[in-house]
């Protein structure tokens, strides 16, 4: 399995500055903006921009975490029993603009789940995607992020793999990987 370094943790803070200030630019004020961080990937990375966005503008952005879970479409399509991870939206989303947040987009059945998912809280005024790593020519559905750290010409035997120092890694790291 070879394993190869597509952002380091200077370069990974920098794109997350990147990206924060590009939403500072198109949404001001965040006055009728929230963002929705997807479990598992987009959490921690929402966390980081809710952060950063907070450090470079002073402005409080609500936060939300959502699980798709039982909105994917292969969901039942497995042999094991799935644990959902905790959704925890403390806000309606109804006419609001919402800044989905994930680390790696590469079919956009995530995404589409996410919307599917997100609906339950109310019906937004308009969504915006932010990724990390746009994994480009895997697209399933005409799903494309409006915010993009890197993108990745990658196939479909590799995989992108997120280490966190949230999570215990001495250092942020993204690596490609192949199967």
């Amino acid at each position: 399995m070879a394993k190869v370094s597509i952002l380091q943790s200077q370069l990974l803070d920098i794109t997350i500055s990147r990206l924060s200030q590009q939403l500072i630019e198109n949404h001001g004020d965040f006055s009728n903006t929230v963002i929705i961080g997807l479990q598992q990937g987009g959490i921690i990375l929402s966390e980081r921009i809710k952060k950063r966005i907070f450090e470079l503008a002073k402005v409080e952005v609500p936060l939300g975490q959502l699980d798709i879970t039982f909105h994917r479409d292969d969901f039942r399509r497995g042999q094991s029993i799935l644990t959902p991870s905790k959704t925890d939206i403390p806000f309606l989303v109804e006419d609001m603009n919402v800044i989905l947040i994930d680390d790696v987009v590469f079919t956009g059945r995530s995404i589409r789940s996410a919307l599917d998912a997100m609906m339950a809280f109310g019906r937004p005024r308009k969504v915006e995607l932010l990724c990390l790593v746009d994994r480009k020519y895997s697209r399933d559905l005409p799903i494309e992020p409006t915010y993009v750290g890197k993108v990745v010409n990658s196939i479909q035997s590799q995989y992108i793999q997120a280490e966190w120092k949230e999570e215990g890694h001495q250092e942020d790291n993204l690596w490609l990987i192949n199967q």
